[in-house]
């Protein structure tokens, strides 16, 4: 059996994650059983080894930086990415509400509703083609709140080779 995490909360589906610490996490319903809940991860257990092996490669690749590298990670975040942001949104005929810096861990950028652009400092750790990859992949959420056939054909007029840019995200 493998050994997991469990949270229990008012939701309606099991859910498996693995965490920076390459746990097994597993989210589930309050009610229901730990038979049905074990029964879930065995059944799982491919994709389990699947995303715990990418995650360690990950963390092998990007460990966790110390405090005076996150520091400095901030301010290149804070330097380089709006200005990034504005030279690609001028290219796409496009005006973001705003360009915050936050401190997301899974999430490298995000766009709201209201067209607010979201990114992580942590996207500073990445090669500069796969950061201007995400800086396009948000403005194009602008014009296409989904990952359709129109979106990624919009990233694809602005980066050609999106698709080994965003390779190295992975």
């Amino acid at each position: 059996m493998i050994d997991y995490k469990l949270v229990l909360s008012a939701r309606r589906t099991l859910a498996l994650e693995i965490t920076d610490n390459l746990e097994v996490l597993v989210r589930a319903p309050m009610k229901l059983g730990k038979d049905k809940i074990d029964d879930f991860v065995v059944s799982h257990y491919d994709w389990i080894e699947k995303h715990m092996e990418k995650a360690r490669i990950r963390q092998e690749k990007y460990p966790e930086p110390d405090d005076a590298e996150i520091r400095e990670l901030i301010i290149k975040a804070k330097q380089y990415l709006p200005v990034r942001t504005v030279h690609f949104a001028e290219l796409m005929g496009l005006k973001p509400r705003h360009v915050k810096i936050t401190s997301a861990q899974k999430r490298l950028g995000s766009c709201s509703g209201k067209n607010g652009i979201c990114f992580s400092w942590r996207l500073m750790r990445y090669p500069e083609a796969a950061i201007d990859y995400v800086i396009v992949h948000e403005l194009a959420h602008i014009e296409h709140k989904n990952h359709g056939k129109l979106f990624y054909n919009r990233i694809e007029e602005i980066l050609p080779d999106f698709r080994e840019r965003r390779a190295a995200l992975r």
